[in-house]
Order: structure tokens, then C-alpha cells, then sequence
């Protein structure tokens, strides 16, 4: 299997994932430099963390204009699998491949931290090595993770199961004090109806190495193989 991670001015988390990726499953993994288009030869689509474009205007809304996201929504178009992790997952609702948008949180502080996540169903090829409704750790890294969507989206992606991630507590409680950004619905990664597509805020990548004793993410890249 092969990855590409794109790379923008301002990402800082591509060679984490390389690190995941290469380093401990030893998949071919490709950094693609944001202005290449040619992208044809790579099996799954990763936009990393970071600060594209320095989250200059808005996080995401500059990066969405880069050459190579034409090429990563034909990747979609063909069935073939993307993932956006904090900044990546601001890139795709910008670009349209998810819905909503992600703001500023709540408390309009930056926020870095380790938390309780629960997987809400194991129905999607992202989350099939975890159960329903496990409560893993991950870590958070951003100061607009705050996803917002109306009403009517909302309950569409409730309806649809596209929501796969919710901030929790540590037994799986789902309420407002255990929502660190205010995300509505305390979600924390959705997928897009053929659920190809996957935009999360926390960071799998960072919790996927058993050396240090923090692997939690580390079954949804080894289910995607």
C-alpha cells in the first residue's frame, strides 16, 4: 500500500506520519510537495497537522487552493482514501469534502493536551480494529478545532453514522464538560457519505508508537492495511 503525505507551507506533522507510516508498518510513503498534481500511484491521501500557510486568513482556506488539492478531490472521486488530521481536516471542509467548518475554541485559546476519545461505531474501515463506543486517548493540538455544523447537518451525519469521534470522558461520557473546544455534538472526526474521507482533530499519529507507551491511535493505521 502506498501514502502520499502532502505537505504545505507551514505542515509540521508530515514526518509524524511518516514516522507511523514507513517507520513502523514499512509502507512505501511519498511526501508530496503541496504544487505537485500527480498523485495517481498512491493509495491513501494524508493531510497532516500543521499551520498551512501559516493559518493566514483562515486554517485551511489558503492550503485548499493549492495545486495539488484538485488532484487529492479527484483521489476522492475514484473511491480511493484521504484522511485530514487537525490542519488536514480544516483543508477538507474548506475544499468542500466534508461538511461544516471547523473555528476558533471556545475559550479562544490554544489548546494541547492528551484526552479521552470514543470511537462511536466500528462500521467504517477507519475504525473497524477498535469496538463500538471504546473510549481511546489521543492527543489534541489546535485553537480552531471547534466544529460547527447547522442543525440539518447535523442531523444528517448523525442519521448517516459519518460521525466517528466524540470528546468524551474517561468512562464515555459525552456532555459539555468533557468537550474541550465546544464542538458541537462534541465530535471530533466525521467521514463523508461513501466514507472514503476522513477528517479528525486529534492526532492518531502521535499515539501510535508503543516505545512510548501511547498507541492507542496506532489500529486505525494498522486496520487500513
Amino acid at each position: 500500500m502506498k501514502f502520499g503525505v502532502v505537505v504545505f507551507p507551514g505542515s509540521n506533522c508530515d514526518r509524524d506520519i511518516a514516522m507511523v507510516t514507513e517507520g513502523i508498518f514499512n509502507q512505501t510513503t511519498r511526501m508530496i510537495w503541496h504544487q505537485e498534481t500527480d498523485i495517481d500511484d498512491l493509495d491513501i491521501i494524508i493531510l497532516p497537522g500543521g499551520f498551512s500557510y501559516g493559518d493566514y486568513l483562515r486554517c485551511g482556506a489558503i492550503a485548499r487552493f493549492s495545486p495539488v488539492m484538485k488532484s487529492v478531490i479527484q483521489h476522492v472521486e475514484k473511491g480511493k482514501l484521504v484522511l485530514g488530521i487537525c490542519n488536514g481536516f480544516q483543508v477538507l471542509t474548506e475544499a468542500g469534502l466534508l461538511p461544516g467548518a471547523l473555528t476558533r475554541n471556545r475559550n479562544l485559546h490554544f489548546i494541547c493536551d492528551q484526552i479521552p476519545i470514543r470511537i462511536e461505531h466500528n462500521n467504517s474501515l477507519w475504525t473497524k480494529g477498535y469496538q463500538s463506543e471504546e473510549v481511546v486517548c489521543f492527543p489534541i493540538a489546535h485553537g480552531e478545532g471547534n466544529y460547527y455544523a447547522d442543525e440539518d447537518t447535523l442531523k444528517e451525519l448523525e442519521d448517516n453514522g459519518q460521525i466517528l469521534f466524540r470528546y468524551c470522558g474517561k468512562k464515555g461520557e459525552i456532555n459539555d464538560e468533557n468537550n474541550p473546544n465546544g464542538s458541537s455534538k462534541n465530535i471530533a472526526g466525521i467521514i463523508n457519505k461513501k466514507g472514503n474521507v476522513l477528517g479528525m482533530m486529534p492526532h492518531p499519529e502521535r499515539a501510535s508508537d508503543t516505545v512510548l507507551g501511547f498507541s492507542d491511535g496506532k489500529a486505525l493505521f494498522a486496520n487500513l492495511l
